[in-house]
């Protein structure tokens, strides 16, 4: 069947057959001659890389000005995400151009001046204040300085900020050394262990026991009364039987660190030491005439008996 002779499913001849082979012929020949005009044309490619150039250089001076401006941004301005949304600031830092304050120069307090004083207050007795006590050891240490010349050995006790006073208490006069005062005893570790009696007395007389270099030996006891400290709880062998009463007494010496007590019994009454920094003091009034020697007994953490004079060969048990 050609275009032509195309019949209907009647049978009979399309009238329109004509006019359709007539009308799809006169397209083809439109097709074939304007087909070129159909056709894309080339890419233009340079204008399309032209293009692309100046965007990548705008976009280049673009971010060039970012830059300028970020680094004009102080440090402490800018904000850090933070978890939540929220903002962190970062901490500001001085710029190197910037003048940074003086730190003030923090103003010394005065270096204390004095002897140090005893581990408890008891250790100071009959009203004796700190002050008293001080100005008694340094009165007592001009002294000695007064009368170096005189000595064989030109030794040198120090200051009096060099000590540590542990007792002072009233001194009683008696016929080998007159007058009333005060005693002051004070020790001192460096350079080398110094134990100063002092028997300060109103006006420019004093009188000083001093013992370098400590008492004890290897073999010491736990608990040594100081070999010098009898001048403390007697009186001069000269008024024996004729002690001035009432009478302030101490006994002083030294313990080991496994003593954590001490107990002086004397003219009936005990009394417990104060421990400190290794010496051990004690203190009483007597109001009788006595011929028997403190007794001295020390005694660990848990009680245990450590020391008893009693039992000390090489103690003195009587007054002379």
């Amino acid at each position: 069947m050609n275009d032509e002779q195309w019949r209907g499913q009647d049978g009979e001849a399309d009238t329109d057959a004509g006019v359709s082979g007539d009308f799809e012929e006169h397209v083809r020949e439109l097709l074939a001659e304007g087909a070129y005009t159909i056709r894309p044309s080339p890419a233009p490619y340079p204008e399309i890389r032209r293009r692309g150039v100046v965007e990548r250089r705008r976009r280049v001076a673009v971010a060039g000005a970012v830059l300028v401006t970020l680094a004009a941004v102080p440090v402490g301005a800018y904000a850090l995400g933070a978890p939540g949304g929220g903002a962190r600031t970062a901490a500001s830092k001085p710029s190197a151009s910037a003048t940074l304050a003086t730190t003030p120069t923090p103003t010394s307090s005065p270096t204390p001046t004095g002897p140090a004083g005893p581990a408890t207050p008891g250790q100071l007795l009959d009203g004796i204040t700190p002050a008293q006590a001080s100005d008694g050891l340094e009165k007592c240490l001009a002294d000695d300085r007064k009368y170096a010349s005189g000595r064989m050995n030109d030794r040198d006790l120090g200051t009096a900020d060099g000590y540590r006073i542990i007792l002072a208490m009233n001194s009683t006069g008696d016929s080998n050394a007159p007058g009333d005062g005060i005693f002051v005893v004070a020790v001192k570790e460096k350079p080398t262990q110094t134990r100063l009696i002092c028997d300060v007395k109103p006006g420019d007389d004093s009188g000083i026991n001093t013992s370098l270099g400590g008492d004890r030996l290897p073999d010491s006891p736990p608990v040594q009364a100081d070999i010098n400290g009898g001048k403390l709880y007697q009186q001069s062998f000269l008024d024996k039987g004729a002690w001035k009463l009432p009478f302030r007494w101490g006994v002083i010496g030294t313990v080991e660190p496994s003593v954590a007590k001490v107990t002086v019994s004397y003219g009936g009454a005990t009394s417990e030491a104060a421990l400190d920094h290794g010496w051990f003091v004690a203190s009483g009034t007597l109001n009788q005439q006595v011929t028997v020697a403190p007794r001295i007994k020390g005694y660990d953490a848990g009680g245990t008996l450590l020391y008893d004079s009693d039992n000390d060969e090489s103690y003195e048990k009587t007054l002379p």
